[in-house]
């Protein structure tokens, strides 16, 4: 199901919004190369990604554990290392990919594909 979520210039480049759609919560980032939208929640413990930070025009670092997920495919990068010690519960934790979801631009609007 299509989803208008807001308007482009709602999200500059290089940050991101948190935003509903439908039953499901989601971030829109803006990259250099367009925009895109994961799950709202890290897979590792469900910190929100909306607080999270956009490293290198590339990944989002949940603001928790410091997992990190490539943004364009929802790939684990790194896996949550921070505290120290973290490392234990990671072992119940086991990684897992973001869901993503297609953004497309149309009239100064962003949509998504649910």
């Amino acid at each position: 199901m299509r989803h208008d979520l807001c308007a482009s210039s709602d999200i500059p480049q290089g940050k991101s919004k948190a935003i509903q759609a439908g039953d499901t919560k989601l971030v829109v980032y803006h990259l250099s190369d367009g925009f895109y939208a994961t799950q709202a929640r890290c897979t590792h413990m469900f910190a929100s990604l909306g607080k999270g930070k956009i490293i290198e025009d590339k990944c989002v670092q949940c603001p928790l554990h410091r997992a990190r997920f490539d943004i364009r495919t929802g790939e684990v990068s790194e896996w949550a290392n921070f505290p120290p010690g973290v490392q234990l519960l990671n072992v119940v934790r086991g990684e897992k990919a973001l869901q993503t979801w297609p953004v497309s631009e149309e009239d100064g609007r962003l949509f998504v594909e649910l």
